[in-house]
């Protein structure tokens, strides 16, 4: 079953990704219409902060995570095969 599913999907990437998108627009247009009763944050007044806060964040973790990676952990792939490293 959910084979069929992921098959569907990847033939129908374009109309999936568009579906998705369109979602996720219109989460963002109802906020504006979500009253804020208590307001604890500051980011609990402005329309879409914790959405776009989440993305930020995000963006960051990878990005640092793709930094940490090439300036750490990656290696040469003859790593091990040196004379050196034995």
């Amino acid at each position: 079953m959910i084979v069929r599913c992921i098959a569907w999907m990847r033939k129908h990437y374009s109309l999936v990704e568009k579906s998705f998108l369109a979602v996720l627009a219109l989460l963002l247009v109802g906020d504006l219409w979500v009253p804020r009763h208590h307001v604890h944050f500051l980011g609990d007044e402005i329309p879409d902060f914790w959405a776009l806060f989440g993305l930020g964040a995000c963006a960051l973790i990878i990005i640092g995570s793709k930094w940490l990676g090439h300036a750490w952990l990656f290696r040469p792939e003859d790593y091990y095969e040196r004379e050196g490293n034995k």
